[in-house]
């Protein structure tokens, strides 16, 4: 488990739906009235069905499942999760990419680990994985176009591949690329769009906090492709922008990497992009939230809620600067 004792991070069983609902996907929309005044996805339900529950592959093994959790008051569905995407990939419309998805091929899918590191090579993703244990995190998801959710994703710890590899003490930084498939993601077919492939990058002492992960799942079964399938990063202090999907590329480098949004839109997007409600991004501020599904906006939480875990990272730092 990855914490034993509750911090003010934790997330409640509240803020999460039970599987008993997302798995009745129609009965879920009809009593919670999202296929008629959702802002996330109305209109655009049907999509999200040909990749939900039962259809994707359910992963077995995975510590702390939901049976633990108290289930009540449904906060972020799985049409919603599934329904309402930033991945430009495959355009960049909030409802482009389920509706884009559906002829990408996660499988079969490798990874390759290169850079300053002792294990290096390529690797099937079964292969990646195999020496790790599947774990479920129930984090929040915050956009920095000022939105968020409450997922629960499966997947390891990056602290473990990470030591795994073993990297040299003159591996500072990770950088992590997704896939280029054009024929598969047609938004990579402009670079008008973003450059490609997306790089993002952590610092080493951010990989090995203890909240990075490799999500491979959520809700249970393995990633949609709307959702980064089948392998992309979760660090829930920072933006969503962070979490880089459909890792192919995972290298240890000596210097800071420049990450996709920072080379596009250097005045906007900064390396960090660490969750600050105090520094606004130029056309969204981040003093509130609004939590998809809710109609009322609230507070946003430093650091996403994740402060005690994370705050030390950056201690004497600038983070106005450092953004």
């Amino acid at each position: 488990m990855l914490i034993r004792i509750k911090k003010k991070s934790d997330v409640v069983s509240s803020e999460i739906t039970s599987p008993s609902v997302y798995l009745n996907r129609r009965q879920l929309i009809a009593a919670t009235g999202l296929a008629a005044g959702s802002m996330a996805f109305a209109g655009k339900g049907e999509p999200a069905l040909q990749q939900g529950p039962g259809v994707n592959a359910k992963l077995e093994n995975v510590k702390e499942g939901y049976s633990k959790l108290a289930q009540n008051d449904p906060m972020t569905s799985y049409e919603a999760a599934a329904s309402y995407n930033n991945f430009y990939e495959f355009g960049t419309a909030k409802e482009d990419p389920v509706e884009n998805a559906g002829n990408f091929k996660p499988k079969p899918w490798k990874v390759t680990v290169d850079g300053l590191c002792k294990l290096s090579g390529t690797f099937d993703l079964d292969e990646f994985l195999k020496p790790h244990q599947l774990e479920e995190r129930i984090y929040r998801l915050r956009c920095v176009e000022a939105w968020s959710m409450v997922i629960p994703w499966i997947g390891i710890s990056l602290a473990d591949v990470v030591k795994r590899h073993e990297p040299s003490g003159d591996a500072k930084f990770i950088r992590f690329e997704t896939i280029v498939r054009p024929e598969e993601m047609p938004g990579q077919r402009s670079r008008f769009i973003l450059p490609w492939p997306y790089v993002e990058g952590l610092r080493m002492d951010e990989a090995m906090n203890p909240l990075s992960i490799l999500a491979v799942g959520m809700y249970g079964e393995t990633l949609p492709n709307q959702n980064g399938a089948p392998l992309r990063l979760m660090t829930p202090w920072k933006y969503g922008f962070k979490n880089v999907k459909s890792i192919v590329r995972i290298s240890f480098v000596d210097k800071q990497p420049k990450n996709t949004w920072n080379e596009a839109t250097p005045h906007e997007y900064g390396f960090y992009a660490n969750v600050n409600p105090t520094v606004d991004h130029p056309r969204w501020s981040q003093a509130k939230e609004r939590r998809i599904g809710d109609f009322l906006k609230r507070d946003t939480l430093m650091f996403n809620g994740y402060e005690e875990e994370v705050a030390s990272l950056y201690a004497g730092m600038d983070l106005k600067k450092h953004y």
